[in-house]
């Protein structure tokens, strides 16, 4: 059967769409339930476009990304995106559990989306479209309450369709909408705030030069998200100095946050059982289980860590305990991409994220290199996205806004895109001193630059850490966020924070 589209594009539609449509779903993605199309296709003049799967239709729709281009399955021409974006618009949201871009019964991840998505928050948009249900959240009365009720009922390719079909000011305008709150001993997400993580690496682990890293980014008022640190070796001894260190450095001045080693989290795990001062569980993940398993993971694992964490009970206003970064391209780093668009293959990862009611994720939007996103338009585009769907999914949304030494951009374009984050209503954004990070070797943001976005946007740091830089001395005044000219003397004297004994 063909139907012209409402754009006047013709739309092939398979002859079961009609039966399957009013089918029950609970068993759809799963092996033998019923597919919504066989075929997706659509003709400009005497082009013809088809796709035999929702997969191949995602990837033809995203936006440029090297990494779809180096693995062969970008879009060949502009003409063909648009096309393929327009056949993606008609697409019903129900396809997308009929017809899972990696196989059911091949993937954990994929079992994790479908096993657990929310058929009751789906009935409120189980009849639209991609194209309608973008239209809905752009609605002006569409609300951030609206948008809560449908969340769980939204999978991440769900969301992914939809990013695909917005422009730059629909995923602002849509991921502002979208309200999420987390806490531990500061409370991350709420309106008029944005939050900073502070990354004070050192290449050696060098105590003190951490240290005085630390204390210039509180100075900054950075740090309410989380102080978290990339040790330079996984070395079980040395983390724990460094989770030490940091948690003398929080009692000392009763600061309200929490801290992080970044390490594996089979590190953190054992340094749990070795009751080291363990706030917040850190690890890397991805949208596939060969991804995960590349970075040595799996779904078990991580709720083991969870289960460790929780054991601790040392958050003061809240329960969540885990932090998770992810990264356009790290799925086809691994082999791990099953042939799906990196865009698509990181929304999943956030599917795997909502499973484990994080504190904190963020994407490192242009760390693993310029072979999977370069140049200002893509790395810009790659952020945008991934906050609109992490946001979109219920996620405690931020962003590293940075790139390696040898991509095709500069901090310009870093001050482009965190201004959009910002605009967007980004949970927190992560500042290293003087914006690069003298470990990792890439460029990131500075603890200038978030003063830089709180003053334009007049938003404040988290309640808790905000009110404690005012007792401390280093706010002059609460709004706007003004930092004081004369901070206390006696506050943060590096000589007296020595590192305690292992």
């Amino acid at each position: 059967m063909v139907e012209p589209a409402s754009n006047g594009i013709f739309r092939q539609k398979s002859a079961t769409h009609g039966q399957a449509a009013a089918s029950g779903f609970s068993t759809l993605g799963k092996p033998g339930g019923p597919a919504l199309m066989s075929t997706y296709a659509a003709s400009i003049g005497h082009e013809r476009y088809a796709y035999h799967s929702l997969r191949d239709l995602m990837a033809a729709a995203s936006s440029p990304k090297n990494g779809d281009r180096l693995s062969g399955i970008a879009a060949a021409t502009e003409r063909e995106r648009v096309c393929a974006r327009a056949i993606l618009a008609d697409v019903p949201l129900k396809a997308f559990l009929a017809d899972p871009v990696v196989p059911y019964e091949q993937d954990d991840v994929t079992r994790l989306i479908i096993d657990t998505h929310d058929s009751k928050a789906f009935s409120t948009i189980s009849s639209f479209t991609v194209g309608e249900l973008r239209d809905w959240l752009l609605d002006l009365r569409t609300t951030a309450s609206h948008i809560a009720q449908v969340t769980r009922g939204v999978t991440p390719e769900m969301a992914a369709a939809v990013s695909k079909l917005a422009r730059n000011q629909d995923l602002v305008s849509i991921a502002r909408k979208c309200s999420v709150t987390t806490a531990f001993r500061s409370t991350l997400g709420l309106p008029g705030t944005l939050a900073s993580r502070l990354q004070p690496n050192h290449p050696t682990d060098d105590v003190a030069g951490i240290l005085a890293a630390t204390i210039d980014g509180l100075r900054m008022g950075c740090g309410d998200a989380l102080i978290g640190i990339n040790p330079a070796t996984d070395d079980l001894a040395a983390c724990r100095e460094l989770l030490v260190v940091l948690d003398d450095l929080r009692e000392r001045y009763a600061i309200p946050t929490q801290s992080c080693v970044l390490t594996h989290v089979t590190n953190t795990i054992r340094l749990i059982e070795r009751q080291a001062p363990v706030d917040i569980v850190f690890q890397s993940i991805a949208g596939s289980q060969v991804a995960n398993a590349a970075f040595g993971i799996s779904l078990d694992l991580l709720n083991e860590a969870r289960n460790a964490a929780d054991s601790l009970n040392r958050g003061t206003v809240g329960t969540n305990v885990l932090y998770f970064e992810t990264g356009q391209g790290a799925a086809l780093s691994s082999n791990g991409d099953h042939g799906v668009d990196q865009q698509t293959m990181e929304t999943r990862a956030y599917g795997v994220a909502r499973a484990f009611d994080p504190l904190l994720v963020n994407t490192v939007v242009g760390f693993i290199g310029p072979e999977y996103l370069d140049g200002t338009a893509q790395i810009i585009r790659a952020g945008l996205e991934d906050h609109f769907c992490g946001k979109l999914l219920g996620l405690p949304m931020g962003c590293d806004a940075c790139y390696t030494n040898h991509a095709s951009i500069d901090q310009n374009d870093m001050d482009i895109l965190a201004t959009l984050l910002a605009a967007s209503g980004a949970t927190f954004l992560i500042a290293v001193p003087g914006a690069e990070d003298i470990m990792l070797n890439y460029q990131s943001l500075s603890f200038h630059d978030m003063l830089y976005l709180r003053s334009v946007f007049d938003l404040a740091p988290a309640p808790e850490f905000h009110a404690w830089l005012l007792e401390a001395g280093i706010l002059e005044t609460s709004r706007p966020f003004t930092l004081s000219e004369e901070q206390r003397p006696h506050l943060f004297e590096l000589r007296e924070l020595e590192a305690p004994s292992p």
